[in-house]
């Protein structure tokens, strides 16, 4: 019988990851939980000895309905690298011992791809060891990236986001009449998956034309091929709004943000910080056209953005979170929980479990055929698919004419 129960969140934060933290928290007090834990900055935070009781943070249903609707990661967050057991062992028997003082039954990390790569290396050793903790990892990501899933809790909400901002962006660049026209280009996260510049297209509707040309990593970038697109449409319209992601390369892979110069900045996983991609190309096409240019990076907005949040997604990442504790208190442990589409219309989305060790670290990006021919825009496919997961609202809590969040934990706010 599993006695306590810890938390954890890793990585970039989304606008449904604290539902699937109220998630994972109702389950385990409905499985018979005597305590749930949450670790301060995840596995690194937790080796530091900082965690809370959030018994303590979550007293009421106000309270969780406060928490789903609370951007960023509650419990904050860490990029945080596991070493290889061998040669480091130690690390593994501090993890161990401290949750075995702490009677730990079961262990919960939300979070993407390394994150994943931690459930695994922790799995693996506790099935060393011969310990009977269980290691469930809770899919995040807006990215949209994890191996062996439909898609991910996270994303819904950041397409929503992307989708409403593209739309309101798009009504405004057609407010003033520029003489040479205007080039707006948009930067939107995505290193090696387009999942979320695809969603771009979903601002075409009957009172929006949508963006004229979107840019995936999955798709070498031809700077020159782009120059002439640019440049047939200026000729063609006072107003041209194009969609990027980050990570979109060239045929050699050098990022189109290097080409600017950009950050140095890599993280603990060897993932370089990309950022100046918009700010780049805006600058070519002026000094191509001599037209009025505009680059705008959505940044960290568009995965915090949750007074715009997909009520389909909160839902499911709130599920999401269940499903782990659930399989836990069955059993189940070195497991991820995916999601398998049943139908599309009407959407029937469901949970299943998937070893996590096939996930770890594995990218999936949008499929080729779902991308047109010339590479520059997302196909009626892509729209199908994506369409569901922006579906419906959160109704906002507002208090002296704002959003009402869950109070940040002490734990965080002192450092």
């Amino acid at each position: 019988m599993i006695k306590n129960v810890i938390v954890g969140q890793s990585g970039g934060p989304t606008a449904a990851i604290n539902a699937s933290l109220c998630g994972v928290y109702q389950a385990a007090v409905e499985c018979g939980a005597n305590k749930v834990y949450g670790m301060l900055n995840g596995i690194q935070g937790f080796l530091e000895g900082r965690y809370i009781d959030l018994s303590e943070h979550i007293k009421d249903s106000l309270d969780a309905e406060l928490l789903k609707r609370t951007p960023a990661s509650f419990l904050g967050s860490c990029r945080y690298k596991l070493p290889d057991l061998e040669g480091n062992e130690d690390t593994y028997k501090k993890i161990f011992s401290m949750l075995d003082e702490m009677e730990i039954g079961a262990f919960v990390y939300i979070g993407g791809n390394d994150s994943m790569d931690t459930i695994d290396k922790l799995s693996k050793y506790a099935i060393s060891i011969d310990s009977p903790i269980r290691f469930m990892g809770c899919p995040k990501t807006v990215d949209n990236d994890l191996a062996l899933t439909d898609h991910t809790p996270g994303y819904g909400s950041a397409a929503k986001y992307i989708a409403v901002t593209m739309k309101e962006l798009i009504r405004d660049s057609f407010t003033i009449d520029f003489k040479q026209g205007m080039c707006t280009i948009v930067e939107i996260m995505g290193r090696d998956a387009g999942w979320l510049t695809g969603a771009a297209a979903l601002s075409e509707d009957d009172d929006c034309y949508g963006p004229d040309l979107i840019y995936l990593p999955e798709i070498p970038f031809d700077i020159h091929m782009f120059r002439d697109k640019v440049g047939k449409l200026l000729k063609e319209k006072r107003s041209v709004v194009v969609a990027v992601s980050e990570g979109i390369h060239t045929a050699d892979g050098t990022y189109v943000c290097q080409l600017g110069g950009g950050s140095d900045f890599v993280d603990a996983f060897g993932h370089k910080q990309l950022t100046g991609t918009a700010t780049y190309l805006a600058g070519y096409i002026a000094g191509e056209f001599g037209c009025k240019t505009r680059a705008i990076e959505f940044s960290i907005l568009q995965r915090a953005g949750s007074h715009v949040a997909s009520i389909t997604d909160i839902m499911e990442a709130m599920e999401a979170g269940a499903a782990s504790i659930r399989a836990a208190f069955d059993g189940e442990t070195a497991k991820m929980v995916v999601f398998e589409r049943y139908s599309q219309e009407p959407y029937i989305n469901v949970t299943a479990l998937k070893d996590v060790s096939k996930i770890a670290n594995e990218a999936r990006t949008v499929p080729r055929e779902w991308v047109n021919e010339d590479g520059d825009y997302v196909t009626e496919e892509f729209i199908q698919y994506a369409k569901p997961l922006i579906q419906g609202e959160l109704t906002t809590i507002y208090a002296g004419g704002l959003p009402r969040h869950l109070a940040v934990p002490e734990g965080l706010r002192e450092r």
